[in-house]
């Protein structure tokens, strides 16, 4: 894999921020291009739902930050974009593709423990129009967070390190990451969904099998059937088929 910067896109990289997708919320209205965000350490993380993020020194916390074109249901599924751009990643410093998986909605599994993590958050102007799209990326290369730093049920941490034996500093991962994304970025903009929803189907974790879906007060367990074409989860369940759009889902 090349690991050439992707023509067009920002590079920046701090010693210490809050959180990467704080710091692109901060600066998006003088950016004049989509930009990545890479913090050697990071003080308040966030993962979805508002929940902490974990991120202990040595590990990877990044945000592409950019000015999407499309509506907000489309841009909602570069969700999908950056876990392929992550998968292509982490393959190609590991040389393992079959160790990896995506778990719906946001996920990257290494032998089927959360190695990494994905929150699209959108960035605001006047009168609540969404201007910017904030994809933030959290890897463990070094160390995973303690047990005891997860909720209830939620799937064993991993590193890159731990699991695979490979050593990989933020920003050489960054290094491959962002022209990942950027070939991803291009297919879908250029073909639209149908294609990374392919591709992520042919790598998705548990299709087939029966998975839980938790969203609120709400828990539906099913057959992980597929995902649509808006990118939602659709279950068949004894009462019939589900499609949910937002939830935890859980093996």
């Amino acid at each position: 894999m090349s690991t050439d910067w992707p023509e067009g896109y920002g590079r920046q990289v701090l010693a210490e921020t809050d959180s990467t997708n704080a710091e692109a919320a901060r600066q998006a209205p003088n950016l004049a291009g989509p930009t990545w965000i890479l913090a050697l350490r990071q003080s308040a993380g966030r993962g979805r739902r508002g929940r902490p993020w974990a991120d202990p020194p040595g590990n990877f916390a990044a945000t592409l930050v950019m000015r999407p074109a499309e509506a907000p249901a489309l841009v909602a599924l570069r969700s999908f974009v950056a876990s392929l751009a992550l998968f292509e990643a982490l393959t190609a410093v590991t040389g393992r593709a079959e160790a990896f998986a995506l778990k719906w909605p946001n996920d990257v599994l290494l032998n089927g423990g959360k190695v990494a993590g994905i929150l699209l958050e959108g960035l605001g102007g006047a009168g609540g129009r969404m201007t910017h799209l904030a994809i933030g990326i959290g890897v463990n290369l070094k160390s995973a967070p303690a047990p005891h730093e997860l909720e209830e049920g939620a799937l064993r941490p991993v590193s890159l390190l731990s699991e695979a034996g490979v050593a990989v500093m933020a920003e050489e991962f960054l290094d491959i990451l962002a022209p990942a994304y950027a070939r991803w970025e291009s297919r879908f903009t250029t073909y639209g969904f149908a294609p990374v929803r392919e591709a992520w189907l042919a790598r998705a974790a548990r299709l087939g099998e029966a998975i839980t879906a938790r969203s609120g007060a709400e828990s539906v367990t099913g057959i992980f059937e597929t995902v649509d074409a808006a990118g939602n989860l659709v279950l068949s369940t004894p009462k019939g088929r589900r499609v949910i759009a937002a939830a935890d889902v859980f093996f």
